[in-house]
């Protein structure tokens, strides 16, 4: 019988190459922003109750705190396994609450391009605590947010499909102020702490027209990058004093970049159109964190303790005049796009169109 020759053993090795490419799974395509972002459906993410705590004020974050469940939506990254772990977006919202056309939008719209993505409702976690707005700017602050959005990096890093140092937080208005302060070193330390969270910290922070009204004593950071963007018409926004917040953090140790989007007012990718006035203004309010982590108010020089002197030092700060809200689709692309090219180099993505 007659040896199969050269050209039959590499026609046999040419076909079993073939099945071998056949049966391979397909590479998973890499997490990146795309421009523009994709159309995203209505479909829900998973609500999931996350351990956290309701500290008052700066100082009362520790274990003593009450104890809370974090009302935290899901969005899974497309494509993320244990194998191929994926950065995630922690998502604050204002003092109005969640929107429909911001937090769950960014966060379909992040997860279908690769990143995961989870939307804190820090006022439906302590609806026992308040539920009207006016009761709820009292009696939730910005350090309860702070908290919530610790505990649910904490939950991320747990996550299989998530890479635990590549966790950012973006904030807006009321949550953008949480998002800001989360990159005080003292502050993420004690909720570190709490949280278990060992050397992880927020990779970056995004703040969207968040008012500038709280200094540091000490002002060292936790070294992680943060974007702060305001439209140029919006009065709830001192350019001056968020310009000096941006050059305090600089000098605690982040690089911080800051867009004023011409033509702009308040919540430009929010549901509502405009512009329209609402709200009032919180440009005499001073906000001053000691190095013990008291928060002191600048005017009357007393320390917010609870919610008495919360409401008084408001009272005082607060002003009569509103500001403008109001979509704007085409401001919304352009900070579309900022927020991709910062996040992806936080992240180290790469980009596509």
């Amino acid at each position: 019988m007659a040896q199969p020759g050269p050209a039959h053993w590499q026609k046999r090795i040419g076909l079993v190459a073939v099945l071998l490419f056949l049966a391979a799974p397909a590479a998973r395509a890499e997490p990146a922003f795309s421009d523009p972002w994709p159309a995203v459906s209505d479909s829900t993410g998973r609500i999931v109750a996350v351990p956290s705590r309701s500290p008052f004020a700066p100082a009362d974050i520790g274990p003593d705190a009450p104890a809370t469940s974090a009302r935290v939506t899901y969005y899974p990254p497309a494509g993320g396994d244990a194998a191929h772990k994926a950065p995630a977006v922690v998502l604050l919202h204002g003092s109005a609450g969640i929107d429909e056309n911001r937090e769950p939008t960014y966060a379909r719209q992040l997860a279908a391009m690769g990143i995961g993505a989870a939307v804190v409702d820090v006022f439906g976690a302590r609806r026992d605590m308040a539920t009207s707005f006016v009761d709820r700017v009292i009696e939730i602050t910005e350090t309860m947010a702070l908290a919530d959005a610790y505990a649910t990096l904490a939950w991320l890093k747990a996550r299989p499909e998530i890479d635990g140092s590549r966790v950012a937080v973006w904030g807006f208005s009321y949550g953008a102020m949480a998002s800001v302060i989360a990159a005080d070193a003292q502050i993420a330390d004690r909720l570190a702490a709490l949280y278990g969270l060992g050397d992880t910290r927020f990779a970056a922070h995004v703040a969207f027209y968040g008012p500038c009204i709280t200094s540091f004593e000490d002002s060292r950071t936790t070294g992680a990058p943060v974007l702060m963007a305001w439209g140029e018409r919006d009065a709830l926004i001192d350019p001056a004093r968020c310009q000096a917040t941006a050059a305090a953090m600089r000098q605690g140790e982040s690089r911080v970049q800051t867009i004023s989007y011409p033509g702009a007012v308040h919540q430009w990718d929010g549901s509502r159109p405009g512009p329209r006035p609402i709200g009032r203004l919180l440009n005499d309010c001073d906000f001053r964190v000691e190095r013990d982590l008291t928060v002191r108010d600048g005017n009357l020089g007393i320390a917010m303790t609870g919610p008495f002197t919360r409401k008084l030092i408001l009272a005082y700060c607060v002003g009569s005049e509103g500001y403008l809200i109001g979509r704007d689709d085409a401001v919304r692309a352009r900070s579309d796009r900022d927020v991709a090219a910062f996040l992806s180099a936080a992240f180290g993505l790469a980009s596509r169109s």
